[in-house]
Order: C-alpha cells, then structure tokens, then sequence
C-alpha cells in the first residue's frame, strides 16, 4: 500500500517571443495574439478534471513552467493562483515559482507578479556575456541579464539564476566571470548545467563549435570551485543552494514525489490504491485547449509496472548528492526494496553506491557515470 507522497501542481506556458536553437522543451515561437484568458480558461478546466483525484491533499509547491510564463499578464497568474486555491488545498507558505525570461520583465512586471501571489523567482539567464547569448539566440542581451538579476534580488527574498557552461566558444575566463557575475547578485539558488545537444533541435542539426572536451571539465571545476567558495551547497547534479534554499519543487521530484501537470505537453503523476500512475497531456497548444474543451485533456496515461519502479525512482533519487533513505522507496512506491537487495549490494561492492545502511547515494564515481549506474536498475 502507498502512503502517499508530497503533492505538487506543475503548471505549463508553452509559448516564446522566439525558440532558442538548443531547446527541446514542449515551447512554441508565439505567432500572432497570445490567447491568454482561452488558455487560462483551459488550465483551470483541466485541473477540475483531477480534482477528485487528490481530494484532501495538500498542494506544497505550485510551479509556472514553460515556454516563457512571465509572457502572461500578472493578472492572468492572479486569477490562476486564485482559482487553484478554490479547487486544491494550497499549503500556507506554499512555494510559488515563475520562470521568467529577462527579456519579457521589467521592474513594474516584478513587482505585479509579487502582488500577484508568485513568492520565488527563476531567471533564464544563461549567460551576461553578450556575444555568448547572440550566439545562444537569446532574446535578452547582457544589459537585461544583469538588470533582471539586481531587480529580482530587489523584489524576491527567494529567487535562482539558471546558468550554461560550455556555450560556443567559451573559454576558462569567461565561464569565471559569468559565474562571478551571477554570485555578485547573492541568489539563494543557481541552476548550472552544461549545454547538450539535443536531437530535433537547430544546434543539433547545425552543431556550434563548442569547447574541447578537456576545455569542458575545465569548466566545469572553475564553476563548481566559485560556488563553493561562496558557500553554495551542490546538493543536486546541477543545483546549488545558498543557507539551504532547495528548490522545494524540483525536490519533489527527485525524491518521486506526486505531482499534477496542467497544460499543454505537461506531465503528471499520481500514487493510489491503483499504483503509480503517470500522465502525459497534449503537446500543441491549440490542440490541448480543443481536448480541454471536449473533456479529454489527457492523451496518454499508464500505471507504472513494478519491475520498473526501482529504475523509475533511482532516476530522480540519485541527482541527489546526498541520495534518498531507502525507507523512502517503500513509502512512495509501495513495494519492497528486497526485490534489488542483490543488485543494490553489488553496486556498493563495485563503487558505484556508497557502503550505507540508512540511504542510497551514488559514490564520486556513481555520480560522474550516473547514465552509467542507472541502466544497472533497468529491468
């Protein structure tokens, strides 16, 4: 039987001013007016639609995913934030977060998403090097990088910088200075990850001159030494913390929390007396209002089969750089961790999980070949 788990609302924006060329998201270059209230009015539908689904839960985290969701007006968020609390129970001091795009926000926008109930911050910065974000196709350029960042340590007690290392042509020095630029700011999160080239994209089709592989190691260590020096935690494969400040949304995940997703493309999973079951609704944003409007938003749903939990839910465990308590597995799965006992045990044996009777955490050697460590849990 599943105790179930922390829940979640993840909420999906799926439209850009523009598609950057390495983005594999589920995101749409806007063409034409933004059918702003049409959408709002969907992703409130297709929430009723889950409703009874998580009766008497409480909702921890609520998360405005995209796309680009600070496109949307304040206005829009305000009455969405308003109609969720009617519907789902809503924790008091819920975690709030909207990703933004510096190149959508200005000071008055800040300060109207704040009103607007949103209480944490997540910038798409990239990069403040101007040719770095030419070269990214980024909308934003250095001089709104690095005013978004001062606006939202102004306006947000809580707020991450996303942050890419081995952009086209990075060298050493400007992958310190654009980490020293982002420390200058004092987030309470940053975001860091190399940039990958990811099929169906423009970069993968016509792939940029991106630095050496001994380059990107490189990189990687400058950046991770900054970090912590300044006293930022890496507490996750690509995310850093200041004075524990997780990201309480993205730790639900990785701890295989619950979660439901509205909107277009978006996922979701839910725990029951039916199991593990995931969602997936439909990717184009015309064609996931029409389905809302039928009364049919989700395309596909499954029930995960048990032999494939243990991969499922070592997946999100091991980003963790402390991992999980095993006594976690049975909580959110409901099944028996003896049935990998053998397999766990040889991985501690062979380095790839540390020696550990309380937690399941990947070792150095784990966490640099974690792809690697994972198909070991494939059934």
């Amino acid at each position: 039987m599943i105790a179930k788990p922390p829940l979640t609302l993840y909420v999906h924006i799926p439209w850009c001013i523009q598609k950057c060329p390495y983005c594999d998201f589920n995101s749409h270059a806007l063409q034409g007016e933004l059918p702003e209230k049409r959408y709002v009015d969907a992703l409130i539908r297709d929430l009723e639609s889950q409703q009874e689904r998580v009766t008497g839960r409480f909702v921890e985290t609520i998360f405005f995913g995209g796309g680009t969701p600070s496109l949307f007006s304040a206005q829009s968020l305000g009455r969405l934030i308003t109609e969720i609390k009617e519907r789902l129970r809503v924790r008091d001091g819920a975690e709030i977060t909207l990703e933004a795009n510096p190149g959508t926000m200005d000071a008055a926008r800040f300060v109207d998403f704040r009103g607007a109930g949103i209480n944490r911050l997540s910038l798409g910065i990239q990069s403040f090097d101007e040719d770095k974000l030419r070269a990214l196709g980024r909308i934003h350029g250095a001089r709104e990088a690095h005013q978004a960042a001062a606006i939202a340590r102004q306006q947000f007690a809580n707020f991450n910088l996303d942050m890419m290392t081995g952009l086209p042509g990075q060298t050493v020095a400007e992958a310190q200075q654009d980490i020293y630029s982002a420390l200058a700011y004092d987030p309470p999160h940053l975001s860091c990850y190399a940039l990958t080239l990811e099929p169906n994209t423009p970069f993968y089709q016509r792939p940029p001159v991106l630095p050496a592989p001994e380059v990107l190691a490189e990189l990687e260590m400058v950046t991770q030494q900054a970090l912590r020096e300044a006293n930022y935690e890496n507490y996750e494969v690509s995310a850093w913390a200041h004075s524990g400040n997780y990201a309480r949304h993205n730790l639900n995940y990785w701890e295989f929390g619950d979660y439901l997703g509205i909107g277009a493309g978006a996922h979701g999973k839910l725990s029951g007396t039916w199991g593990v079951e995931r969602q997936r609704r439909t990717r184009h944003p015309q064609a996931y209002m029409k389905a809302v409007e039928l009364g049919n938003p989700i395309e596909e749903a499954w029930t995960v089969q048990p032999q494939d939990l243990p991969f499922e839910f070592m997946m999100n465990a091991l980003r963790l750089r402390k991992g999980v308590n095993k006594s976690l597995y049975e909580r959110h799965t409901g099944q028996s961790s003896q049935g990998f006992r053998e397999l766990s045990d040889a991985l501690e044996t062979e380095g790839w999980l540390e020696k550990n009777d309380q937690r399941w955490v990947a070792t150095t050697h784990g966490q640099n070949f974690l792809n690697d460590l994972l198909q070991r849990f494939l059934p």
